[in-house]
């Protein structure tokens, strides 16, 4: 779905490119996320990608179509979240989402149905200027769904987001996922990131320096190594064992069969510590 060779953009008037040199694809029905602190070229990459930016340089192409030569109708075919809500504010929910369908020329999903998929059914008729951030980002999220489309850009996509409604928004991400749709997702949370997404790209100062799996990377940077802590008299006893033929292993067998284990966990390292030790910056 999308294919980006020697991708480089500088800003007009800088001297520096924003992003320097970047190569990536994406496969129909992938969850893609650029994982990067803020200012790493994550949000430019899209707007590349949306046909915001034409001045690149590069080979850049999104459903078979160039972005620097793009017409209307690859909005029809595109869903795009931005991490700022973009809504008219003095319109109510209902009235910003009949607005924006009325650019389509394709069919429509029903505002109220998507209003009730990220649990706004009942503050439809209140005005976005009324909304919390966190409302604003749902209702943003309903924008992007209005055409039905192949691919979704979403920018930050749980910003602002309450734990109940991340997990909500989340859930909805991957069903489209399964319905084949194609996700691009920036975003500086390593939570969403490692929950969400098929893939990650690490991205900064305009370059990627990895690309793999969540799941991948955290065995590869991982300790295999197994704590285990159980009570002994009243007392929190710890131990650490071999992954290494883990189920040959009589002492942990033996722990397992007679003592009350409360705690046992891999050592798995988190897709932020993976990040600082490859890139040595941090997410923030």
């Amino acid at each position: 779905m999308i294919e980006v060779k020697k991708l480089k953009f500088t800003y007009p008037g800088n001297s520096e490119p924003t992003i320097r040199t970047i190569d990536f694809t994406i496969p129909r029905g992938e969850i893609f996320g650029f994982l990067g602190p803020n200012g790493a070229g994550k949000s430019t990459t899209q707007k590349i990608l949306i046909g915001i930016l034409k001045n690149y340089e590069g080979y850049v192409q999104v459903m078979r179509q160039e972005p620097k030569n793009l017409h209307a109708e690859y909005y029809e075919s595109i869903g795009v979240a931005f991490e700022f809500p973009n809504l008219y504010s003095k319109f109510t929910a209902l009235e910003n989402l009949d607005f924006f369908r009325k650019l389509y020329n394709g069919e429509t999903k029903e505002p109220r149905t998507l209003l009730a998929l990220v649990g706004l059914e009942n503050d439809g008729h209140t005005r976005v200027a009324d909304y919390s951030k966190g409302m604003k980002m749902r209702l943003n999220f309903c924008r992007a769904l209005l055409n039905n489309p192949e691919i979704l850009f979403l920018d930050e996509p749980t910003s602002g987001l309450d734990p109940v409604n991340l997990r909500r928004i989340a859930g909805i991400i991957k069903d489209l996922k399964s319905q084949g749709k194609t996700i691009c997702i920036t975003t500086h949370d390593m939570h969403v990131a490692e929950s969400l997404c098929d893939r990650v790209a690490f991205i900064v100062d305009g370059k990627i320096v990895l690309i793999n799996s969540p799941r991948e990377l955290k065995l590869q940077n991982g300790i295999r190594t197994l704590k285990l802590e159980y009570r002994e008299d009243g007392n929190i006893v710890k131990k650490d064992f071999s992954l290494e033929n883990l189920g040959e292993n009589m002492e942990f067998l033996s722990l397992l069969k007679n003592k009350n284990i409360e705690t046992m966990h891999t050592q798995e390292a988190t897709l932020e510590d993976i990040f600082i030790k490859t890139t040595g910056r941090s997410l923030l």
